[in-house]
């Protein structure tokens, strides 16, 4: 089927370009990619995914894993006390 899209210039110049080195046809590569957001998220599909851990007491005080920059606190704290 013909259709008529607008894309950006810099898109369609990289489209044309990966077609030109893999040695395929403009379409080839917009169909691909296409087909690519369209089809599911393979690793969503798979469920939560368990993380083993070994220690005995768990997570440090003050040590919240949804909080990088609290996490980053507590690293940088433990970094400084080794070195002294």
């Amino acid at each position: 089927m013909r259709t008529t899209i607008n894309i950006s210039d810099r898109l369609l110049e990289r489209a044309k370009k990966k077609a030109l080195e893999s040695g395929r046809t403009l379409t080839s590569i917009i169909e691909d990619a296409l087909r690519e957001s369209f089809a599911p998220n393979k690793t969503a599909a798979k469920g939560p995914v368990r993380i083993t851990t070994y220690g005995r007491d768990g997570l440090l005080p003050g040590v919240d894993l949804d909080d990088s920059a609290s996490l980053l606190d507590v690293m940088e704290e433990s970094h400084d006390s080794v070195g002294r």
